[in-house]
């Protein structure tokens, strides 16, 4: 048995989930830590996602706090458990998505694991996403062969749904190569919005969403985005979905409450997941949910009543804890790498076979 440390940042730029697994015949859980993002790093991040100057110093400035705060949050995790770096194996780190664009061959996310292996003293997986894109792959999601590995025996017809900034499906059937692929904007729209008008980082529990109604000419004009046809392999990011996206269909409308377009945008993220899921497996019987969106109750509940014949839980049902999710799949990665165990998916990304993803940068 190993432990591994996984190192998780996600679009919607909050902070850093870290994980440490025990990883043997079975992973197991053993410790979480959060790390919340500051500020000015937030917004060096997000000025990162579109063109502007001096794009190659400011991201290598912008990678190098990112690193340090990821080697700071390890260091506290580490001394909780009465760990030493000796103790772990190897750090998985996603790094920071900065921009993703497979269609045009490339896929970029920072974190100088150099550095992080420096600080931490401890072996570094990361850029686990570009091999995939180098073999032609979507090079995203990269987490349906680590859903597969944790809910696979249940034996169900299963969809396994993470809602972070983006939302992506994982769909697990018996004797099936598992499919999934991105269903487009999860709760990165929600909190754009709410922090724009509101100065609210997000929409705690969907309660600004609830308290609006669903505006079906924006709402239509939003679904007839070129994203949401077909079934994937696709994936998508800030580049497609944001605030000047949003912006833009609003221009179009004679007045509209502020409330009212969360609720739309709620409906957005809902209905784009059910559409997606619906026309990619027939019959599901159980939607599991992980990400920050399995703690939001609008949300939940309109998932729920957007397929009534299937079970909509949280992961915690099955077990799992939804905010660990995605850290817990990195360390995995990491291992995988490690151990020469392909862990993309040409069914989910379209690359042309099997790779195995990641860099290793030595203690």
């Amino acid at each position: 048995m190993a432990l591994y440390l996984g190192v998780m940042s996600g679009t919607s730029l909050d902070g850093l989930d870290i994980a440490l697994i025990e990883q043997g015949e079975q992973l197991r859980l053993l410790a979480t830590h959060y790390t919340p993002m500051p500020a000015d790093l937030r917004q060096q991040l997000l000025s990162l996602c579109a063109s502007g100057p001096d794009e190659i110093a400011r991201a290598c400035l912008a990678e190098n706090s990112w690193a340090t705060l990821a080697a700071e949050g390890i260091a506290q995790l580490l001394a909780t458990q009465g760990l030493q770096a000796d103790d772990i194996r190897a750090i998985g780190s996603h790094g920071q998505t900065i921009r993703h664009e497979p269609a045009r061959g490339f896929t970029v996310q920072i974190g100088n694991p150099a550095l992080l292996a420096e600080l931490t003293e401890i072996c570094v997986v990361a850029d686990f996403r570009r091999r995939d894109v180098a073999a032609g792959g979507q090079g995203a999601p990269l987490v349906p062969a680590f859903h597969e590995s944790l809910f696979g025996h249940l034996g169900q017809r299963l969809a396994v749904l993470n809602v972070g900034g983006f939302s992506n499906l994982s769909l697990i059937e018996q004797n099936t190569p598992v499919h999934g692929f991105d269903c487009g904007p999860g709760n990165v729209l929600m909190d754009a919005w709410i922090e724009r008008k509101r100065g609210q980082a997000y929409d705690a529990d969907g309660n600004w969403a609830a308290s609006g109604v669903i505006m079906e000419p924006l709402l239509k004009r939003l679904l007839s985005d070129p994203f949401f046809a077909g079934s994937g392999p696709k994936s998508t990011g800030r580049e497609v979905f944001n605030l000047p996206w949003l912006q833009a269909h609003l221009a179009a409308l004679p007045a509209y409450r502020d409330e009212d377009v969360q609720a739309t945008l709620l409906e957005l993220t809902a209905r784009s997941i059910i559409d997606s899921l619906s026309n990619a497996q027939t019959a599901t019987e159980a939607l599991l949910v992980c990400g920050g969106g399995a703690r939001n109750g609008a949300l939940m509940q309109r998932l729920a009543r957007l397929l009534p014949d299937a079970e909509v839980a949280s992961t915690a049902a099955y077990g799992v804890d939804p905010d660990w999710v995605e850290a817990m799949a990195f360390a995995w990665l990491a291992h995988c790498c490690l151990q020469g165990i392909p862990a993309n998916r040409p069914s989910v990304t379209a690359a042309k076979g099997l790779r195995v993803l990641g860099a290793v940068y030595p203690a």
